[in-house]
């Protein structure tokens, strides 16, 4: 009888992953409710817990499932005595059930923000303005910003790597509300895990934890990276799932901040937009770049070539594109590029305030 129900209740929680995995939602539905709602009352209450805490939470909350997998399943193969497939189904049931409470407590604490509505239906956003023209003068103001910035980023320097960036957190701030959402956000507490070996070789430079809610970041980010990842992955605790749209909001916090953080801003954007443009515009924006932006790029480089596995990054990349598609990115990992497209499509007024639809 015990084993019959375990079946069923395994069977009735998988079940109910699955339903809310594939069920159809209405953005605006999730929108309101949940995004604006339960999970916006949510994450002032996590993440002000979790920052109290100087490790990364998720470090043994992941070893403690394991371990406790690993136990259960050599008690099970120990009392098999011989009858090896009743161990196994198990085995099997006990996964099965992990991973739909799994799955349904991500849901909950920060999973359904990829339901909710997109960012180009709430701003003014026209393709029109999406051009290879309008994208290689998007570089070339990305050239000019960081050859002024330079020197007055580097002189005035960053924040400490383990320290909430007060200034960037008070721009950020502004960067959601003038983006749609409608309630304070708690920035995360940088922080260092044990996946810190997986980010460095995979070219992951940060992760939002979805659990307990805190920002993880890769030990060999660069300071003049740090300001950029950090408002991503703030961007990600706002409940913006979308990796192109966190990388918009971010980049709109950081260029509306101070020198370092402009910097960074414009830093990144640029290597965003190379990919996006002509061989031959790309060479010229190359040749426009100054000794510093060119150091500064540079070391971006070496710390790849020092710490990148191209195995690892492209295993870890692949898993991350399916795991994207599964929750309604279309474009999977290619959605970090999307911060380009919204920047060239989405009206701004002053000091780059986006214009929202009615």
């Amino acid at each position: 009888m015990g084993e019959r129900i375990s079946v069923k209740s395994t069977a009735g929680l998988t079940a109910l992953a699955i339903v809310c995995a594939v069920a159809p939602m209405s953005p605006r539905l999730v929108e309101r409710v949940y995004s604006n709602g339960v999970y916006a009352a949510l994450q002032p209450v996590l993440t002000s817990a979790s920052n109290l805490v100087p490790i990364a939470l998720v470090d043994p909350l992941i070893l403690l499932i394991l371990a406790g997998w690993l136990i259960l399943a050599g008690r099970d193969l120990r009392a098999s005595r011989g009858a090896w497939w009743r161990s196994v189904a198990r085995i099997t049931l006990r996964t099965l059930a992990w991973s739909a409470a799994a799955y349904l407590v991500f849901l909950v604490t920060w999973g359904f923000n990829y339901r909710r509505v997109r960012l180009v239906d709430k701003l003014e956003f026209s393709g029109d303005r999406v051009t290879s023209e309008s994208a290689a003068a998007l570089g070339g103001q990305a050239v000019e910003q960081m050859n002024d910035l330079h020197l007055s980023a580097h002189e005035r320097g960053w924040v400490s790597a383990d320290t909430i960036d007060r200034e960037l957190a008070d721009a950020f701030d502004g960067a959601v509300r003038d983006t749609g959402g409608e309630r304070a956000v708690v920035a995360g507490r940088p922080k260092h895990s044990l996946l810190d070996w997986y980010f460095r070789r995979a070219a992951v430079s940060g992760m939002t934890d979805p659990f307990f809610l805190e920002t993880l970041v890769a030990s060999d980010v660069l300071p003049f990276e740090r300001p950029m990842v950090l408002a991503h992955e703030w961007s990600h605790l706002a409940g913006i799932a979308d990796e192109g749209e966190a990388n918009f909001v971010a980049w709109i916090a950081c260029v509306r901040a101070t020198p370092p953080h402009r910097y960074s801003a414009w830093l990144s954007l640029y290597q965003e937009v190379l990919p996006s443009i002509s061989q031959r515009d790309r060479a010229a924006l190359m040749a426009r770049l100054g000794p510093g932006p060119r150091e500064d790029l540079q070391a971006i480089r070496d710390r790849f070539a020092r710490n990148v596995s191209p195995r690892v990054s492209a295993v870890g990349w692949k898993v991350y594109d399916s795991y994207l598609k599964a929750n309604r990115v279309e474009s999977g990992a290619a959605s970090y590029a999307e911060v380009v497209r919204l920047i060239l499509g989405v009206r701004f007024t002053g000091a780059w305030t986006p214009l929202r639809r009615p």
